[in-house]
């Protein structure tokens, strides 16, 4: 049987800390469905199509080091429901501090109660990306910050161009 899993963000821009994430969750399944959340109320810094483009370039390594497929969707719906959607029987969740765990655990709870087939995977981040938040990539980026140590290359470049783009408007 292959074990397929699901994690979600969204990705605005997609960070070190995601690709940990990815990355340790992908050692654990045979297929793992990274789901970009689009919220109609929410103004993204990165357009769909770009995170998509982005989380593409940032996971072939990552499908090709672990032997894991790696497929990238979108969802405007319950997480819970697009990894069911996925057919993923594992949501993996990334955990950066004891903030991020109650938050997860509550929702885990709610997940499970409406997907009882679906279990929730914690995933610890790793120290050196523990304090690592898109958030604040996306704020120091804007602001002409070196974010070289939050993001790959790839992503410094297009975040770069993102707040050039934005200092001419």
């Amino acid at each position: 049987m292959k074990r397929i899993g699901f994690t979600s963000g969204s990705f605005d821009p997609v960070t070190n800390g995601h690709r940990d994430v990815i990355e340790r969750a992908a050692r654990m399944v045979d297929t793992l469905v990274v789901g970009v959340g689009v919220h109609p109320g929410k103004t993204p810094l990165f357009s769909v199509a770009e995170k998509i483009e982005l989380l593409k370039a940032e996971t072939a390594a990552i499908a090709k080091a672990t032997g894991c497929k790696i497929e990238i969707v979108t969802f405007d719906n319950l997480t819970v429901a697009a990894a069911a959607d996925a057919g993923a029987s594992l949501i993996f969740r990334g955990l950066r501090d004891g903030t991020d765990f109650d938050y997860e655990m509550q929702m885990a709870g709610m997940n499970g109660a409406m997907a009882p087939g679906i279990q929730t995977v914690f995933v610890p981040a790793s120290p050196q990306v523990r304090h690592i938040t898109g958030t604040l990539v996306r704020q120091i980026g804007l602001m002409g910050g070196d974010i070289s140590k939050f993001v790959s290359a790839t992503v410094a470049r297009k975040l770069k161009a993102k707040a050039a783009q934005r200092q001419k408007t």
